[in-house]
């Protein structure tokens, strides 16, 4: 488990690196703050949530993404960052001027990459038309944390598996208990 631990640490530090060396430059520097800012407390999302669930057509959609956050929120920002409590890759380089403040919550897994995976599968399946700009703007969310030097990739990686894992079970939630009910609004 040590040998695998310390792959996968330098296997991140020589992303962020990578990234860091090849590809920051000027405007990605002044995009990717905004990028990220969308996903600050999941707050694209749950506009676009409450947005969904104040119309008839598309409440399910609304109802499911709500639902997804929430899960991921409990899950990831509650619970998973409190057990796993890694710390922020910055930390390790405190030469590094950050471009966004430095986060002050643990580093694993990503909420920014969580929140928007979450999101983003379930307007996918319940808006289809649109899908792709939902997981293009997920996978910007996600790549700006790194850019940003503020998640190492396993921690997006993580933050991409707990929100697919989240929507799989806000779905079910959804489908199981709240359908009807909703159906009847």
């Amino acid at each position: 488990m040590h040998n695998f631990t310390v792959l996968l640490n330098n296997l991140d530090r020589n992303i962020l690196n990578n990234i860091q060396q090849y590809l920051k430059n000027p405007f990605l520097d002044n995009i990717m703050p905004f990028i990220t800012a969308l996903g600050d407390a999941g707050i694209i999302w749950i506009l676009i949530s409450i947005i969904l669930i104040s119309t008839k057509k598309y409440r399910k959609a609304g109802i499911v993404c709500a639902l997804s956050l929430a899960i991921n929120a409990v899950l990831g920002e509650v619970v998973i960052k409190n057990v796993i409590q890694r710390a922020r890759p910055f930390i390790h380089d405190p030469s590094l001027d950050l471009l966004i403040a430095k986060p002050k919550t643990f580093s694993f897994p990503s909420g920014h990459t969580a929140s928007s995976f979450a999101a983003a599968a379930a307007l996918s399946v319940y808006l289809k038309r649109y899908s792709i700009i939902f997981w293009v703007l997920a996978v910007l969310i996600a790549f700006s944390r790194l850019y940003l030097y503020v998640h190492f990739p396993s921690d997006v990686a993580g933050g991409i598996l707990l929100g697919l894992i989240s929507f799989k079970l806000a779905d079910w939630t959804y489908k199981k208990f709240i359908k009807k009910r909703s159906d009847d609004i």
